[in-house]
């Protein structure tokens, strides 16, 4: 009888186990594992080759193409699982290791050498009516970390793309390249940068930072609809 009862509680052990497996792999398309820095396909799906198409220039001299500076940078807040944290800063910029999704841009831009705060700020200054979070009172503390605010400086100055995401689809897919911005306002304000990373059907890699930490995922593991696809000009 004490050798029934513990094969069955072992088994039990050996099933709650494989469900949660089976659970953290297939829920929202791996999202949990993605943030775990564990990024599986599966072998059932074939595997497409997408056209790279993001700028080549390097004007930064470091013998890496810009758009390739912004992603490697914004992948440095996921390894390094940066906290997500929200706070007010004077001098407007969180100490490295705490941020939030907003921060993931502008760090991403300084790879390649660009200060979005200053440039957000600037148009900012300019036109305080177009930001919805500044408007009333600007504040360079916190405009450029706003991500409704840096929803309009990229509709603004950057180029806007399609916001469909159609797996296997290679015409659609090469629309995603490294260092495009996404933005979400339907449900909490989110942002984040596609990587240079893909999945077998070609849907790229999205870095982004949401409660605990900053990780790279698949893009359709966020689950809200896109409301802004953007490339610099570089």
């Amino acid at each position: 009888m004490k050798m029934n009862v513990k094969k069955v509680f072992i088994i039990s052990l050996i099933m709650i186990a494989i469900g949660g497996m089976l659970f953290s792999a297939l829920f929202r398309n791996g999202l949990i594992l993605d943030m775990a820095g564990i990024h599986l396909n599966s072998l059932f799906i074939k595997k497409i080759t997408v056209e790279e198409k993001y700028a080549r220039v390097d004007r930064n001299d470091n013998g890496v193409a810009d758009p390739i500076d912004v992603v490697q940078a914004a992948r440095k807040e996921a390894e390094n699982r940066t906290v997500y944290k929200s706070a007010y800063y004077e001098g407007g910029y969180p100490p490295d290791g705490e941020g939030v999704c907003t921060d993931i841009i502008w760090r991403g831009f300084m790879g390649a050498h660009i200060k979005l705060k200053d440039l957000m700020d600037q148009d900012i200054q300019r036109h305080p009516h177009l930001y919805p979070r500044a408007k009333e009172k600007p504040d360079p503390n916190i405009d450029f970390r706003r991500v409704p605010n840096q929803h309009v400086f990229f509709q603004r100055l950057a180029q806007s793309l399609t916001t469909d995401i159609v797996p296997g689809d290679r015409e659609n897919l090469a629309e995603w390249q490294p260092g495009d911005i996404v933005v979400y306002l339907d449900g909490p304000d989110h942002i984040g940068i596609i990587s240079d990373k893909r999945t077998k059907d070609g849907v790229p890699y999205f870095i982004h930072n949401t409660p605990p930490f900053a990780s790279e995922i698949k893009l359709t593991s966020y689950d809200s609809p896109i409301a802004g696809h953007f490339r610099w000009n570089y």
